[in-house]
């Protein structure tokens, strides 16, 4: 389903020139779940943002279902992050405009493919049903995660994306989020690749990477 091919990144930094990617390929297939670990600053982000369509690279290429990265334009990426894939990341990024319950919908009816059996499920196995009616900021930073999860799940992506998504919970929440996200890929085929720095969470994923100075292991 993706596919990473020697991908490179560097920022410049004044002066300086970073190379925070160094030829990083990567394959992930459909229904397979994957961590990625590394220390602070090792691109494991950049390298999420990348699979994202949200930032260009320097070279190599990326490809999700055949389609090749670096042959979208803008509407085209905005398109495949509408449509194929599903983000979680630790801004969650809620609309503050709409209410949880209009929150967790949002993706899905933007993909074309709301289902609000399946998003009521979701809702209850996260223990967001009492706060559908609540608006956004007057939650807490976890509920907040709860409902970004939410919505990417609700959404039933073909890739789901996740950047530290269980960082912000305590660990029963984050073992109810783990799970539903495993299960999400056994009953759909979605792709599950998640950054963590969890020990925990990345034995219980099962595939592994590393990412050290630009290169995985």
């Amino acid at each position: 389903m993706l596919k990473i091919d020697t991908v490179t990144k560097s920022y410049d930094t004044g002066a300086q020139h970073h190379r925070v990617l160094q030829g990083v390929s990567l394959h992930l297939a459909a229904g397979e779940a994957l961590a990625l670990t590394g220390e602070s600053g090792s691109g494991k982000s950049t390298l999420l943002h990348l699979a994202a369509a949200l930032d260009g690279f320097d070279s190599g290429e990326i490809t999700l279902n055949g389609a090749a990265y670096s042959g979208l334009d803008d509407r085209g990426r905005a398109q495949l992050r509408r449509e194929t894939l599903a983000l979680v990341f630790q801004q969650f990024s809620l609309v503050p405009s709409l209410t949880v319950g209009d929150n967790i919908l949002f993706h899905a009816r933007l993909a074309g493919r709301p289902d609000p059996a399946w998003a009521a499920e979701v809702t209850r196995r996260l223990g967001l049903s009492d706060l559908t009616g609540r608006w956004p900021e007057a939650l807490s930073g976890g509920q907040q995660q709860r409902v970004a999860i939410a919505r990417a799940i609700a959404a039933r992506p073909q890739l789901l994306l996740a950047d530290e998504p269980t960082g912000n919970l305590d660990e029963d929440t984050a073992t109810r989020v783990l799970d539903l996200m495993l299960e999400l890929v056994r009953e759909t085929g979605t792709a599950l690749w998640l950054v963590t720095h969890s020990e925990a969470v990345a034995q219980r994923v099962g595939r592994r990477v590393h990412l050290s100075g630009g290169v995985l292991a």
